[in-house]
């Protein structure tokens, strides 16, 4: 839906860039008028962003009033990404670069299986486990100027090279979800960096139920350098494909996604997930394929899609994007109620098969 709202109170903290918070609230409110968030929730996100209760009362307030509420379903059992599916109807637009078109990718892609000989034991909302005999997965830290950066890495077992995958969680913090996806990548022959955007206030276990205040309240650009940062510590070991780089990200991740796009060149090709939009004014600083991933439903983002595409194409960028009708946003997230498996399974497809043409080759 597209969400209306009184002005959003600005941020001390942000460095004049509210655009990451301003997109946080708006999805917060959504969330609440489409039935997904109690207005209990809902507060306590603005709180944690405004720093009030007042504030956030008083804005929720002057918002459009929620629906009656809907029921949520309980998170859908996960299922690992496999090459075998039936993908949902999507809407596929035509490459915009010219001079570098991108050739149509393989609605298939070559995934290992998702279990070895001795099998894992699958928790809850994984589908690759710690554990499994294929891969090695574990914290790591490295510095961001001054500050200790935390981050899941997993790779493939083995010495490499590989090359490497960034990947940048939700609004919600470096999950277990998103490190089951970081699994995943290592599972297809990447080395996959998940970083926690919380480290520098302790990270997101300690931050906890003030992770929406944090981001919001945080400078863009910090992100990005703390991205950066990490792309040189994974380009430090011995295992990695140094120039063979590429990051995705979900949500508030798919907005760091496409910023860190504009802001590192040596990215051979992003993948963002209904992220919103970067400053348009740096796109032409883009040099990764950047294949965009939306939900048909999810209004909110979408309304951004036609100047994001404007900007890639009078660039001369490679860009395409898919739009998966009847999906909505956070579809690839197999722990939460929007959760869209056929959606997900071709996205991953998808995303595979544009990493192997711009980054494996």
């Amino acid at each position: 839906m597209s969400v209306k709202t009184p002005p959003i109170p600005p941020s001390a903290t942000t460095g004049g860039d509210d655009s990451l918070r301003n997109y946080l609230v708006t999805e917060f409110v959504e969330d609440y008028q489409e039935g997904h968030l109690s207005r209990r929730d809902a507060l306590k996100k603005l709180a944690a962003i405004f720093g009030s209760m007042s504030v956030a009362t008083s804005f929720l307030a002057a918002c459009a009033p929620a629906p009656t509420a809907t029921p949520v379903p309980p998170p859908p059992t996960a299922v690992p990404p496999t090459a075998t599916q039936v993908p949902p109807t999507a809407t596929r637009v035509p490459p915009t670069n010219t001079a570098v078109p991108p050739t149509a990718v393989p609605s298939t892609a070559t995934l290992q299986p998702a279990t070895a000989t001795a099998a894992p034991t699958f928790a809850p909302g994984a589908t690759v486990m710690a554990n499994d005999p294929d891969i090695e997965a574990r914290m790591v830290e490295y510095d961001s100027k001054t500050f200790k950066i935390a981050a899941y890495l997993a790779k493939p077992k083995g010495n490499g090279p590989f090359p490497i995958v960034l990947v940048c969680h939700e609004n919600r913090g470096l999950l277990e979800h998103i490190k089951d996806v970081t699994r995943r990548f290592a599972k297809v022959g990447y080395a996959a960096l998940a970083v926690d955007l919380l480290s520098r206030d302790g990270g997101t276990e300690k931050v906890g139920a003030n992770v929406p205040g944090v981001l919001g309240n945080a400078p863009p650009a910090q992100f990005v350098e703390d991205f950066q940062a990490g792309l040189k510590y994974m380009q430090a070991q011995t295992f990695v494909a140094k120039d063979k780089v590429a990051m995705t990200g979900f949500c508030f991740g798919g907005g760091i996604t496409w910023r860190c796009a504009t802001q590192m060149p040596e990215l051979k090709a992003a993948v963002p997930f209904y992220g919103p939009n970067p400053p348009l004014e740096d796109i032409p600083n883009v040099k990764a394929a950047i294949l965009a991933m939306y939900g048909g439903t999810d209004t909110r983002i979408n309304a951004g899609i036609p100047a994001v595409e404007d900007a890639l194409k009078k660039a001369n960028k490679t860009f395409d994007k898919i739009v998966y009708d009847g999906a909505g946003h956070a579809f690839n997230n197999d722990t939460g109620a929007s959760y869209n498996a056929n959606a997900a399974k071709d996205a991953w497809v998808k995303m595979l098969a544009w990493f192997d043409k711009y980054v494996k080759a």
